[in-house]
């Protein structure tokens, strides 16, 4: 008489992986240099990036340390939280998704040329008129990044933006309008992955849901769709938190 089946063992609670909560993974790893942290938030110096992190959203005390971070009625993104709690106002929310790289060929490009402190000015010229990102003037102090010029004219960029532990997300990919269509972002991804890969991180990146035609050519140069992602803009509550600890920067 055949054995009657049996339940397969408890694996027990699996470990969150770092690029669940990607942001706090590198403010509090690769990018603890930037970090300005009260307790259980942190975030990065106003001028080098936006985003900030909370070691748990889930834990209320983890918000209260970011009110203090950031200061009353202040309005703040907040990544990996799909609420807020009582007394915050969700001014915007969406919904994104993260992609790793699973199959791309990264390769230099001979044409790409790295972008420094002095080529922000076009930077930040080409990010307003391609909207790919947040991208501010300290914003290149996170890693390389990497451009394409067509007679002296910056036509397309690429770069290095958050860096949990044995990872670095693409990030500001971009090709001015009357440029599109010669692969100019697949090559400069390349370039970017290849370099990532040298110092050996894996690449991933993330991608508006509702872009749909961006997530198609990631997913065909070698990128896998690993989970999708929520988006908070919020204002904190307008009175201080009790807790009135002072942001710090961690060396």
């Amino acid at each position: 008489m055949a054995s009657p089946a049996r339940p397969a063992p408890s694996r027990g609670p699996v470990a969150p992986h770092l690029l669940d909560n990607a942001a706090w993974a590198a403010l509090t790893g690769p990018h603890a240099s930037f970090a300005e942290r009260v307790g259980r938030a942190a975030r990065y110096p106003v001028d080098v990036s936006p985003f900030t992190a909370l070691a748990d959203p889930a834990d209320p005390r983890a918000w209260t340390d970011l009110a203090t971070l950031v200061g009353p009625g202040t309005v703040t993104p907040v990544t990996g939280a799909g609420s807020a709690p009582d007394g915050w106002q969700t001014v915007r929310s969406g919904q994104g998704v993260q992609l790793v790289d699973t199959g791309l060929r990264a390769e230099p490009a001979p044409d790409a040329v790295r972008l420094g402190p002095d080529d922000v000015p076009e930077i930040l010229d080409l990010i307003a008129l391609t909207e790919p990102g947040p991208f501010l003037p300290r914003t290149i102090a996170l890693g390389t990044y990497l451009g394409i010029r067509h007679r002296g004219r910056l036509v397309a960029l690429a770069g290095e933006r958050l860096r949990p532990p044995g990872w670095t997300e693409i990030s500001a990919v971009c090709t001015a309008p009357d440029h599109r269509g010669r692969g100019l972002a697949t090559r400069l991804v390349r370039a970017v992955a290849a370099g990532i890969r040298k110092r050996g991180d894996t690449p991933f990146l993330h991608a508006a849901a509702t872009n749909t035609g961006a997530i198609r050519l990631y997913e065909s140069i070698g990128f896998t769709l690993r989970r999708r992602t929520d988006f908070l803009l919020v204002r904190t509550p307008a009175a201080e938190p009790e807790q009135t600890a002072r942001a710090v920067r961690c060396a």
